[in-house]
């Protein structure tokens, strides 16, 4: 498939074929069982899949506008990529009142969504995770187990470059409400983000523990150490007295006052007794 994806992306034919279009719903199936990830963990190091973000854009290519009926809405999208589809079996939990999700995201059994929540084509989503009112997953993010991704919570989408990461957040992290994580920034496992923390790959972000800056990786974001905590900040703008810049700060590592403000509750995370 990553053979026949990568060719049909970069020598798009004049007219698409049933052949080409059956081979596009057969790659959505492999993104909806989590099956295909469009960014995996080799050897400890995130690594974007460029050919399943080709896959992607292949569907927004090869689509035309059209109507999807939902109840008594309508939603208006490439027919290559409808409203993901849900079962009582699939074992997640979908409060009423408005979250969607494109076909071709990955959602885990044990997930919770409040509403209104969005869920972007290519995003991954494992168990015991909870999608709180207002939250975006955005396209190719990828969210590991038991996170909470609080209201408000803004996780960017990254299509393109094709060859850039897509946010992850890795197991057991928390998002705390109002924050905007983007453009390939990863959270480490059991980190804690405060309310209102924006990070890019452009953030510099200082480590008060360690007395230092975080290094920049090589597709050009930070990332997050695991377990740390970190919280609004700022620091002085050089040769600009008095104007400040906004820089996000390590305040400490998780300990067991930290454990006792995020401390998740099981109830709201048991679907099935």
């Amino acid at each position: 498939m990553q053979i026949k994806i990568t060719e049909l992306y970069q020598n798009p034919p004049k007219s698409y074929s049933e052949e080409h279009f059956a081979l596009f719903k057969e790659f959505l199936g492999l993104l909806n069982s989590g099956n295909v990830r469009s960014a995996e963990c080799v050897n400890s190091t995130w690594q974007a899949n460029a050919w399943v973000k080709m896959g992607i854009l292949l569907g927004f290519r090869m689509g035309i506008l059209a109507a999807f009926p939902n109840g008594d809405s309508q939603y208006f999208d490439k027919s290559t990529l409808p409203p993901k589809a849900f079962r009582l079996e699939d074992n997640i939990r979908i409060v009423p009142g408005g979250s969607s999700a494109r076909s071709g995201c990955y959602i885990a059994s044990g997930v919770t969504i409040m509403p209104p929540a969005f869920v972007n084509i290519g995003a991954y989503i494992d168990s015991g995770s909870l999608i709180d009112s207002h939250a975006l997953v955005g396209s190719c993010a990828q969210v590991g187990k038991n996170v909470h991704l609080s209201a408000g919570a803004m996780l960017g989408g990254v299509l393109e470059p094709i060859g850039m990461n897509p946010v992850i957040i890795e197991d057991n992290a928390f998002i705390g409400g109002n924050t905007g994580i983007y453009e390939g920034v990863i959270i480490g496992s059991c980190a804690v983000i405060a309310s209102g923390t924006i990070l890019t790959a452009s953030t510099p972000v200082y480590d008060s523990v360690h007395g230092a800056y975080l290094p920049k990786q090589p597709h050009g974001a930070c990332i997050i150490p695991a377990g740390a905590v970190v919280v609004p900040g700022s620091r002085n703008l050089s040769g600009h007295a008095g104007f400040q810049l906004y820089c996000p700060i390590i305040v400490k590592y998780r300990d067991a006052k930290t454990e006792v403000s995020v401390a998740l509750e099981a109830d709201i995370r048991t679907l099935i007794d």
